[in-house]
Order: structure tokens, then C-alpha cells, then sequence
């Protein structure tokens, strides 16, 4: 089911979102924005637009991680508008951990169509045949070996030198100090003491054999710039962002919605139905939602301008233990 920002994948204008003729604005790049005058939104697309084509043209084979949620799907948006009238020159991603809400299923297959853009879907087949759950290994066990390893796994088959990731600074701590060309070693882990100086919109994109780059085109947006720009771009999201009854249970002080029969209920444990949304996705059982009546665009944009917690406080992998994250991060985590 797509969101009610834009109904369906075929009521979306064109990547390059202008009429035709109307071409100057899918060419402008970071160097020139500011001559043209452009807004604070402009200017954050400009500035991906330009790391997607750095990347195109210093990279042999770069690949984009599309997990699905919103920063993904303004990920993609841009890619397309970098490129238009051709098609992205790299595939996309996904790590399924077979946990996933079965609408984010969907919805991917969905956007992959749309975009005509090569999908490739990687499962831990080890993890899978080892009964790797959130329940059964709990979450930083299941975390390591059905996203960390499935990452890495994924990279080294396709032998991919970049791959792009929606991260923002402004997420998590130990994002806020990854580079936008965030190095990683041939293990794909991530040294923060070991990272290369970005002055201004100068990237060294040099690497040994075997070494990789992870990159990160929204490290400057927050997550108010991500919804501002989906209700103006009118990019389709999942509907689990709006707000809408579900059948949800109480958890260590956060509601988790029971998206399948597969979420093992405590004794005496009744799902109740709340009116909840998600800030952010991931997998069902390790993901919370909050209480909200936002069911549209401009409500979320002004629930997000009074906020003033993390959306990655509904993240339960983020608080396994102190630095989990970080070291997630260094482990070769997304």
C-alpha cells in the first residue's frame, strides 16, 4: 500500500519533477547553486546531486543501499533526477532480514519497478538456516549476523567500490562525525580515527583494491529537511509513516505493532489498537512506533518542527548497549 502523498507510483511526475523544456533546474550543482538563488531545500538537493555524479564518475561500480524508509526513498528521488532522462548507472540494494513489515516488501518492489533500476535482494543464508531471530538470539546477536554480515556479504559478491546510504548527521552520535566519503577497510569496517579530510566539495575518492567507500549524499539534511522535501517533491513513502489505527502491544515503554503472527506474545499479552505512526523503519519486531494522529504531509512536517527527541529513539538496536551504534558502525554496519 503507497502512501497518501501521492496515491500510486504512475501519478508521480517524472524524475526530473519539471515540465518539459523546463531543464536547467535537474542541471544546477553544488558549485553554482548560490548564483541562482536557490532555497535551503534546493540547495541540500544540489549538493547530492553533485556527490551522486562525483561518485558515477570517479567509481567502477557503486551500488545504493535502499532500505526502504523515507531517506531511502529521497535517496533514490535524487538519483533519478541526477541522471534523468537515463536511468541511475548502478543497482540497488536491499539486505532482507525476512523481518521487515510485509507493506515495506511490497513497497520496494514497487519503487524498484518505477525506477527501472536493477534490484538485488540479500539474505544471510547462514543466519536464515541458523533460526536467527530477534526472539531467539536477541537483537544485537540477530543485528550482527542478519544486517552486519548480510552487508558485507552482499558488497564483496558484487565486488562494489561505493555504495551510496541515506545516514544523516543528525541521527545518532556517531554518525555525526562519518565523513560524507566515509572510507572502509577491506573488511568493510570503519576506522573514525581513520577518515579523510573534506574541505568545501573536494572528495578523494582514492582507494586500494579491495578497499570500498561508503557515501552519504543526505549527511547534511535533518530529518525536518527530509520531510519538507517529500511534501514538496511529493515522493512516495510507506504509509506506516501516517498515522493510522494498529494492533499494537506494550513493550519496555514503547508500542510495537504486531505486524504478523510471528511476534510471540507474552501470557496474558492482548494486542489493543492504538492510533500509531513510524519516524523511522526497520524491522517490525525491533522497530517502536509512537502515538500520533499525523496522517498527512503537512502534519508530519509540523509534528517534526515541535519534536525534540530522536526519531532513532524507537531504534531498540540502539540501545543494546552504551556506543552500540559506533560499534555497529566500526563492525561494517550500514
Amino acid at each position: 500500500m503507497l502512501s497518501n502523498a501521492a496515491g500510486n507510483f504512475s501519478s508521480v511526475r517524472p524524475p526530473g519533477h519539471h515540465p518539459a523544456g523546463d531543464a536547467p533546474l535537474i542541471r544546477l550543482d553544488a558549485v553554482n547553486a548560490h548564483r541562482r538563488g536557490l532555497s535551503h531545500l534546493r540547495r541540500l538537493e544540489s549538493e547530492a546531486i553533485f556527490i551522486m555524479r562525483e561518485v558515477a564518475a570517479e567509481f567502477s561500480s557503486p551500488v545504493m543501499l535502499y532500505s526502504i524508509g523515507k531517506d531511502s526513498a529521497v535517496m533514490l528521488h535524487l538519483a533519478r533526477k541526477a541522471f534523468y532522462p537515463s536511468r541511475p548507472p548502478f543497482p540497488l540494494l536491499h539486505i532482507d532480514t525476512t523481518w521487515k513489515f510485509r507493506e515495506m516488501i511490497s513497497f520496494r518492489d514497487a519503487a524498484a519497478r518505477e525506477a527501472g533500476m536493477e534490484l538485488i535482494v540479500h539474505t544471510n543464508q547462514e543466519g536464515l538456516r541458523a533460526g536467527i531471530t530477534p526472539f531467539t538470539h536477541g537483537s544485537s546477536t540477530y543485528t550482527n549476523i542478519m544486517k552486519t554480515d548480510a552487508l558485507k556479504q552482499a558488497l564483496t559478491a558484487g565486488r562494489f567500490d561505493a555504495a551510496f546510504g541515506g545516514a544523516r548527521r543528525d541521527e545518532e552520535k556517531s554518525r555525526a562525525k562519518e565523513r560524507v566519503f566515509s572510507f572502509r577497510t577491506e573488511n568493510h569496517g570503519w576506522d573514525p580515527k581513520n577518515q579523510r579530510p573534506e574541505l568545501w566539495n573536494l572528495y578523494n575518492t582514492r582507494i586500494k583494491k579491495s578497499e570500498s567507500i561508503r557515501v552519504f549524499p543526505l549527511s547534511n539534511w535533518t530529518e525536518l529537511d527530509i520531510w519538507q522535501y517529500i511534501e514538496e517533491e511529493q515522493i512516495p513513502i510507506p504509509s506506516l509513516y501516517f498515522a493510522a489505527p494498529r494492533p499494537v502491544v506494550r513493550r519496555n515503554g514503547r508500542w510495537i505493532v504486531v505486524d504478523d503472527d510471528r511476534l510471540p506474545l507474552d501470557p496474558g499479552e492482548m494486542p489493543e489498537m492504538r492510533t500509531v505512526r513510524f519516524r523511522t523503519l526497520g524491522c517490525y519486531p525491533l522497530t517502536a512506533a509512537v502515538e500520533s494522529s499525523a496522517a498527512d504531509l503537512p502534519a508530519i512536517v509540523r509534528e517534526m518542527a515541535l519534536a525534540r527527541t530522536s526519531e532513532r529513539s524507537g531504534r531498540l538496536i540502539d540501545h543494546d548497549e552504551a556506543g552500540s551504534m559506533e560499534k555497529k558502525k566500526r563492525e561494517g554496519y550500514f
